[in-house]
């Protein structure tokens, strides 16, 4: 007894507390890999970043795609630009300098953690939450570049090489923040948001340094190397406009003008065809016609009578 009691005393219960260890892979252009399917619906497939939050993250937990131009980039940044161009923000006087409602702008931080931007969003709103990305990086884009170096930039292609020696990361957001600048001065005329008002606005956003002085000074000289790369982009594209269009416009317009000889002279030699058609139909009714008259001419003579026949040879002999 004494030993069946003690052999149920070691019998091992059900197990209890149970914990599943599962390990997955964040993929910055496909989200996490290997996320069981049970975790499925409170995680999204693709979330917009691996952190709690898309804003004040580094871009190495962000979900990147590539932009129109190649830039790889955060998700968030070509979302915000999408839904800012959709509606109409590109003519918006005062765009990117004026101010959303904050209230909104909170709201809208806390769907973009979910991977969701809601419909009907305040325009200014939009503009204000892509600085306000930049401005909350934990590095500033330009951070990485020699202050000194940057300082010391007088011209434009001192601009343009100092900023070769970004990052790759960096120089992309760098490329895309340009080029976004540049759509919005092609509306100058009435968002009234040139190169130099961008730039403006822009440069607080690039860089964080700790001496508010030196941050000032920093400040003033970001706002020339945007508004310089700005117009530099500016006029890459009006070169690039004025050497490509005009020579399609031109064949094109060549390949029309063969087309049209091409079926003038087709034209014309068809009317030269049956021209010549015509003249023998007509030629050969003139023989026929002809033919028949001599026919009847000697039918005719045929059936005279003969005291005119011989009257009328009688007047001849006499004359």
């Amino acid at each position: 007894m004494a030993e069946e009691n003690e052999r149920q005393a070691m019998d091992i219960g059900r197990p209890t507390n149970i914990c599943h260890v599962a390990h997955v892979t964040y993929d910055r252009f496909d989200g996490f890999l290997g996320l069981p399917s049970e975790f499925e619906p409170d995680v999204p497939k693709k979330p917009p970043s691996a952190s709690a939050t898309v804003f004040g993250v580094s871009t190495d937990s962000m979900q990147l795609s590539d932009d129109s131009r190649g830039n790889c980039v955060p998700t968030i940044l070509t979302l915000l630009q999408s839904r800012l161009y959709d509606q109409g923000g590109l003519q918006v006087e005062g765009i990117f300098r004026i101010t959303g409602d904050n209230s909104e702008e909170e709201f809208i931080r806390e769907e973009l953690n979910k991977g969701v931007l809601p419909e009907g969003i305040d325009i200014h709103c939009l503009a204000g939450l892509i600085k306000a990305w930049f401005r909350e990086l934990p590095r500033g884009v330009l951070d990485s570049l020699p202050s000194q170096q940057v300082m010391q930039c007088e011209s434009e292609e001192d601009f343009v090489k100092v900023v070769r020696l970004l990052p790759q990361a960096e120089a992309s957001l760098l490329n895309w923040a340009i080029n976004l600048m540049a759509d919005f001065v092609e509306f100058e005329d009435v968002n009234k948001m040139t190169s130099r008002n961008l730039a403006l606005v822009f440069a607080p956003n690039m860089s964080q340094m700790a001496d508010p002085l030196t941050a000032l000074m920093y400040a003033v000289q970001v706002m020339n190397l945007l508004r310089n790369l700005t117009d530099k982009t500016l006029r890459e594209r009006k070169t690039a406009i004025s050497h490509v269009d005009p020579c399609d416009n031109r064949s094109e317009a060549e390949d029309g003008n063969v087309e049209e000889y091409n079926q003038e002279e087709e034209m014309y030699v068809f009317e030269e065809e049956e021209e010549d058609d015509e003249d023998v139909d007509d030629l050969d009714k003139e023989d026929e016609i002809m033919e028949e008259s001599g026919r009847i001419t000697l039918l005719a003579d045929e059936h005279k009578p003969s005291s005119t026949v011989n009257a009328n040879d009688q007047k001849k002999q006499e004359t």
